[in-house]
């Protein structure tokens, strides 16, 4: 077998090349690709060169870890029904390129633990349950604190205070620069930072990605308060320590979600608590792959970007 599939060959070249796909084993599953969305943050760092170095980076690289699809073969020990709707984290499908991602082609070969049936009538929004996974994890653990301000309010800010509503706290503020990104609250209120004066927060989420903004949150907190560094950060981060000092104040790094993540928020999604609805602003064919990630990177207005690999097959 093999797919189309994204390929980024090194630093600002992009390329939709098709590749054999590794044989599948008795634990895995083929999916079929309807659609996979774009990270605005981590495929950025890829795209620009600039990602830290994980196990398994380099180039050539098939990104992308938010897909949904279809099962079309599944292993005698994947656990997985042939025409399921699933959606999957990504993929190791090919043999002669890196695929510390591996989601963006029209079919790949994963685990069949990896995948998790949704709803088909969810359609392309499933592509969300990754960032979704990623917003619970910051805050839904045991005795972590839901946030009362959230830093940015792209896909990942907005999902963190629809959770934060979900799971019955105060509606956080969200602070947010881009005049156009301040649209599309519900529930919460969005302003500019410059004018909340603020300084008594218990919880601080910050997904903006900014590594400068350290001092200017802990000016904001309050005694005993909380920062989560929910984002994704290229550059050495650093703060003062006094004000920090006299706050006693504690920084948590938000890792990556589990599975149990993915799980929670299916289930927040399926019972009516949590929309994945306006989040996805904008999509092109598969084939356009090239001009759907400059959208993506450049466009203010876009929140999240899907690429449609249904002619694809």
């Amino acid at each position: 077998m093999d797919a189309l599939a994204v390929v980024l060959e090194k630093p600002e070249r992009l390329a939709i090349n098709r590749l054999d796909l590794v044989a599948p084993g008795a634990d895995d599953v083929v999916v079929d690709v309807e659609w996979s969305g774009v990270s605005a943050g981590t495929e950025r760092l890829l795209w620009s060169g600039r990602m830290p170095h994980f196990p398994g980076m380099g180039y050539p690289l098939v990104p992308g870890y938010e897909a949904v699809g279809r099962v079309t073969m599944a292993g005698s020990r994947s656990g997985a029904e042939i025409g399921a709707f699933v959606f999957v984290p990504g993929s190791h499908s090919f043999a002669d390129v890196r695929c510390l991602f591996g989601g963006a082609a029209s079919r790949v070969v994963a685990p069949g633990a990896r995948i998790l049936p949704i709803s088909e009538s969810l359609g392309e929004r499933g592509v969300l349950f990754a960032l979704a996974a990623t917003a619970y994890h910051a805050h839904s653990g045991s005795n972590r604190r839901q946030p009362d301000l959230v830093v940015g309010h792209g896909v990942l800010g907005r999902l963190i205070a629809r959770i934060a509503l979900a799971a019955g706290a105060e509606p956080p503020v969200v602070h947010e620069i881009d005049p156009v990104r301040r649209q599309g609250a519900t529930g919460y209120k969005v302003i500019d930072p410059a004018d909340d004066d603020r300084s008594d927060y218990r919880c601080i989420c910050d997904v903006s990605g900014a590594p400068f903004l350290l001092d200017n949150l802990v000016s904001r907190l309050s005694p005993g308060g909380e920062i989560v560094l929910a984002g994704f950060y290229d550059q050495r981060l650093s703060f003062d320590f006094a004000p920090a000092f006299m706050r006693e104040a504690c920084i948590r790094v938000a890792a990556q979600w589990r599975p149990f993540d993915l799980v929670a928020v299916r289930d927040l999604v399926q019972s009516g608590r949590l929309s994945l609805d306006g989040l996805i602003t904008h999509g092109e064919k598969a084939d356009q792959a090239q001009n759907a990630y400059m959208t993506a990177f450049q466009e203010p207005s876009c929140l999240k970007m899907i690429l449609d690999w249904r002619a694809c097959q």
